[in-house]
């Protein structure tokens, strides 16, 4: 796939070394980009081990990581609640309507998490990892680095009900989507418009586009701020009727790469499920300028996103002695066993 990072894990410590002393916009105060240096050196290290391993085999997981961390934190914020299976004490966010066969990478977090627990077991919580985890997966990507705040702790149940209507869907209008970011604490248009620049890289199933390419908002028609040839693309790898599970790549110019181009799109009518392109197409909307300047400046997207991304992560963070630091992020730590396979992932009961 042509994956090669232009530095080292070494380069990566010598950038956060070198920026923890920048302060975090919005930075919650108990959360701080230095607090695994002391007890967890490696942390940085293994988290980019792990992905640079997978991208090797899987070029779509860095946006995959990025949308599970995206879909933790509108839930209840950013608790790796979306990460528990199913228990008898709740049911699993992988599960909800928004996440079922959609949300993946749950095997790389394993893995991920296995080599934390054997260098600093017990210490860095799955919400921090996935956080840290969405950070390197950007920045592999082409896109910005950003002192990461940290000092999460993990959520001991998981909420179905709550997945089920809080995160944005592929079909929302403008004022819809607006009204999801702004129930978790989004509130500003640059959240809404840089976030979504997260479409930027990775793919969608046909069964999110095909409404808008034959029958938008029961029209039986296409949506009309689809490009015509763009629609013509789209039909071919999205027919009516035909497989709904069908992948194609959110962003058809730059499909693997961290960049304005998903912007660049909007402006030609190529967003395409329905919520990304109402930020460019909805008349007058405050959002269409945000479109138009990320998309002629990508350093100006990157530090809107860097920006919103902090903001996402410090919604509702559970620090000190709430929640806990699971040790096996499928499972809360009262139904784990603690024996390790030849993986060194820790199994449950």
């Amino acid at each position: 796939m042509g994956f090669s990072p232009s530095f080292s894990c070494s380069t990566l410590g010598a950038l956060i070394l070198g920026c923890l002393l920048l302060q975090a916009s919005n930075s919650n105060a108990q959360l701080r980009p230095d607090f695994y240096f002391g007890t967890c050196p490696p942390v940085f290290d293994i988290i980019w081990n792990t992905i640079v391993d997978e991208l090797q085999t899987d070029p779509r997981i860095a946006a995959s990581i990025l949308r599970l961390h995206f879909h933790d934190c509108f839930v209840r914020g950013c608790d790796a609640s979306i990460l528990l299976d199913n228990s008898t004490s709740f049911r699993t966010e992988k599960d909800a309507a928004p996440n079922a066969n959609s949300v993946r990478g749950f095997d790389v977090i394993d893995r991920m998490k296995a080599a934390l627990e054997r260098a600093c077991p017990r210490t860095v919580s799955c919400a921090d990892m996935l956080t840290i985890a969405s950070q390197i997966s950007v920045l592999l990507s082409g896109g910005p680095w950003w002192p990461v705040p940290l000092g999460r702790r993990d959520s001991v149940e998981a909420f179905f009900d709550l997945a089920n209507t809080a995160l944005p869907s592929p079909f929302f209008n403008l004022t819809q989507l607006k009204a999801a970011f702004a129930d978790v604490g989004l509130n500003r248009a640059s959240d809404l418009v840089a976030l979504s620049g997260g479409h930027t890289f990775g793919k969608a199933q046909c069964q999110f586009v095909t409404p808008r390419l034959y029958n938008f908002n029961g029209t039986n028609r296409p949506d009309p701020s689809l490009n015509p040839t763009y629609l013509t693309e789209l039909r071919r790898l999205c027919p009516q009727n035909g497989n709904g599970t069908v992948l194609v790549n959110f962003d058809p110019v730059t499909p693997n790469a961290f960049d304005s181009q998903y912007y660049t799109n909007l402006r030609n009518g190529k967003g395409l499920i329905q919520s990304d392109q109402e930020l460019f197409s909805t008349p007058g909307a405050d959002t269409i300028p945000l479109v138009n300047l990320y998309s002629s400046d990508m350093s100006v997207f990157f530090q809107a996103f860097v920006d919103a991304m902090i903001r996402m992560g410090n919604l509702r963070p559970l620090t000190g002695t709430q929640g806990e630091i699971r040790q096996n992020c499928r499972v809360v730590n009262s139904r784990i066993r603690v024996v390790e396979n030849d993986d060194g992932v820790v199994s449950s009961i």
